[in-house]
């Protein structure tokens, strides 16, 4: 917690004690009846939630990867296919998405539980995207005091100019997100040649303008009273917490009592905490709590105000770390376990272990084409007139490739058996499931007990050559010997 700046950086980070006292009257938690206009500070926390907030960088671009000549991922919800980089998943396979989803969650609980709502300040979208749409304001508005007046100002040519530019600019993000959303499912190249057209279907434009609205709602207008009453999150996540839990906490032991420094005050004489009661934790807080007074719903946890009072413990030269990440543990003096000495963190972590081997164990297994064969039960078998006994099979072919493919039935046994109905390829549309009839007929002086075992096999060419074949076990019956 001693961590040093530079002068320089101490010196944008605060003004004079003097000037952070006269803003300090201004700030109070937001009761939903005004907006909050968050101050903004450099620090170690802010640039690391800038690094966490560029992650959502690959929701704009990814649409635009390209793999084989296509879209490298591309969820293609009308014709049921999803394809991840070469990988064509289907319907049937999708019970990795629940394992995925698993694996998500999880790993949620476990990052509530070792730190927080740390995805809420450094990941979520609401806060991602609010954060953007208030730095554009800053740009164009001012610091948060000039914001404030800017508010109250009657209406004029310049206010309108300032407020038209902001708003579409933050209109502008909201299609660039409801467009990016819309092209992972549309796919980015067709999307751009149908939108502005007007070929694209009213499902397409529905979406674009839900989500342009939505983003221009939620991160503009709504902001933090999102966080507050509309994410179920910020309620669950209480009872995901515990006592060894780290999250921003103000010590109050070092702090108490706060009290503004005076200007002949020294460490002998001085009667007050290392709160110098300045708020500017208050100030950068961009949902307007005080973390001095405990954790509360409306806190995000993305250490904004441990960089501001770091910041203000470097100018008035006193040790960093009254805000900081802690446990309540700590806090109280107790010892605090090692987090690989907790039993949920490896109950969790089992979880995501299997979760994810699961999904790599989906996605190594996944062939081309998947062949089922159903027995028919009723008759089981048929004995014919020259004394062979015949059973009837219905294959289904399911294409899993990116074409359609001309697929070869053949069945294998250790007897010798004659096949009807697998002469000719069966044309398998991809994506689709394609049914056909084969019947096996065996002499009965060949059968071997009651049953015999069979093998059938789907095999076909993909159109860069590669010969792929897909086997299914099943058996052949007979009378009873």
């Amino acid at each position: 917690m001693s961590e040093t700046v530079s002068a320089a950086e101490r010196g944008g980070q605060a003004g004079s004690m003097d000037e952070i006292y006269a803003e300090a009257e201004q700030w109070h938690v937001n009761t939903g009846n005004e907006t909050i206009h968050a101050k903004r500070i450099p620090g170690r926390w802010r640039r690391i939630k800038w690094i966490a907030a560029s992650v959502w960088v690959i929701f704009f671009l990814g649409p635009y990867l390209r793999w084989d000549g296509g879209q490298a991922v591309l969820f293609d919800i009308p014709n049921r296919q999803y394809h991840l980089f070469g990988v064509t998943v289907l319907p049937q396979d999708f019970w990795m998405l629940s394992l995925l989803l698993l694996f998500f969650a999880i790993l949620l609980a476990v990052a509530t539980a070792l730190a927080g709502r740390v995805y809420c300040g450094y990941f979520c979208f609401q806060t991602v995207w609010t954060d953007i749409f208030t730095l554009i304001e800053e740009k164009l508005e001012g610091h948060p005091a000039q914001r404030r007046r800017l508010d109250a100002a009657p209406l004029s040519a310049a206010k309108l100019r300032t407020k038209a530019i902001k708003h579409l600019s933050w209109i502008a993000i909201g299609f660039a997100t409801g467009f990016s959303f819309v092209a992972w499912f549309y796919g980015a190249g067709k999307l751009w040649q149908d939108f502005f057209v007007g070929n694209a279907n009213a499902a397409v434009y529905a979406s674009v303008a839900l989500f342009t609205v939505g983003t221009y709602v939620l991160a503009g207008w709504l902001r933090e009273q999102t966080c507050f009453w509309l994410c179920p999150y910020a309620r669950i996540q209480g009872v995901m917490l515990d006592r060894t839990t780290v999250v921003p906490t103000y010590d109050e032991g070092r702090g108490e009592p706060r009290g503004r420094m005076k200007k002949d005050e020294t460490e002998d004489n001085r009667v007050t905490g290392d709160c110098v009661d300045c708020n500017q934790c208050v100030a950068v807080c961009p949902t307007g709590v005080d973390i001095r007074k405990g954790q509360q719903e409306g806190c995000i946890m993305c250490g904004l105000c441990i960089d501001a009072c770091d910041a203000v413990m470097d100018k008035v030269g006193r040790p960093r770390g009254l805000i900081r990440y802690a446990s309540l543990d700590e806090m109280e003096g107790r010892h605090a376990p090692a987090m690989l000495a907790r039993p949920r963190v490896w109950v969790y972590s089992a979880i995501l272990v299997i979760a994810l081997a699961g999904i790599f164990y989906g996605l190594s297994s996944l062939a081309p084409i998947d062949l089922k064969v159903l027995h028919e039960r009723a008759p089981l078998f048929v004995q014919l007139s020259d004394g062979s006994i015949q059973n009837k099979y219905t294959v289904k072919l399911l294409n899993k490739a990116n074409d359609d493919l001309k697929v070869r039935i053949s069945v294998r046994a250790d007897v010798p058996i004659t096949v009807v109905g697998a002469d000719k390829p069966i044309q398998a549309k991809h994506g689709d499931v394609t049914p056909g009839i084969v019947f096996v007929k065996i002499h009965r002086k060949d059968l071997v007990g009651d049953s015999v075992p069979l093998t059938f096999v789907a095999s076909a060419t993909l159109p860069n050559g590669t010969e792929i074949e897909a086997p299914r076990e099943s058996a052949f019956f007979g009378p009873r010997q």
